[in-house]
């Protein structure tokens, strides 16, 4: 193959807010080569996001833009959306990123756009998600790959995981299995998208997404 003709790797930028489990996820799974891809930069909006020291530990650039020192929301975004643009991404890929983003970031990379969320969408977008199935009595709960629109956690979803609440489980206990199955569905999703097995248009016309249990293997969507 000439050099010309070489593939090269998607391109992800990842915007972080806290700890970064599902950063460290895709980390692991382009180091191991799970995912053609790789991560070009970091981006996070809190200095103590600990998303910053696995960054540096794997020799991935990062920027902190700290939205205490924008006036609104929007002056936040614009310089958001400009540093994601000089990273050149193929994706852009929200792993714990707590902003409500504005309508005009999200329309500007509409379709590039992806968030995981902590229950099985339509239920319980927005926070306290496992406190709420747990209060409900609901048999199964889960997580949601999906992509962003500007309703917040109502775009077009990828793939789902899910899990049977057992009677003993806490919200503590609940939160920390469903960090499993995040850590499982992000880089699969992922995965689909870099290979095009997925894209925003043909999420929106599913009328479910793939779904998985944690005790059976993923299967992708079928070929376009």
């Amino acid at each position: 193959m000439a050099a010309d003709e070489e593939i090269t790797k998607a391109r992800l930028v990842v915007l972080a807010s806290g700890n970064g489990s599902n950063f460290q996820a895709i980390i692991d799974a382009c180091e191991d080569g799970r995912l053609d891809a790789e991560i070009v930069l970091l981006v996070v909006n809190r200095p103590d996001a600990y998303a910053l020291e696995r960054a540096a530990k794997h020799s991935i650039p990062a920027r902190m833009i700290d939205h205490k020192a924008f006036p609104d929301r929007e002056a936040f975004d614009a310089v958001l959306a400009e540093t994601i643009d000089q990273a050149k991404p193929d994706w852009i890929i929200m792993a714990g990123f707590m902003r409500i983003l504005t309508d005009a970031f999200v329309d500007r990379f509409l379709g590039r756009l992806i968030n995981i969320h902590p229950s099985l969408l339509p239920k319980y977008p927005g926070l306290d998600t496992h406190a709420r199935a747990l209060q409900a009595g609901d048999r199964l709960h889960g997580a949601t790959v999906h992509f962003v629109t500007p309703t917040v956690d109502a775009g077009p979803p990828i793939v789902q995981g899910r899990l049977e609440i057992r009677s003993d489980d806490s919200i503590d206990s609940l939160q920390q299995r469903i960090h499993g199955i995040e850590h499982q569905i992000y880089p699969l999703a992922i995965d689909w998208l870099v290979k095009g097995k997925i894209d925003f248009d043909q999420a929106a016309a599913q009328t479910s997404p793939a779904v998985i249990d944690t005790s059976t293997a993923p299967t992708a969507p079928s070929d376009p």
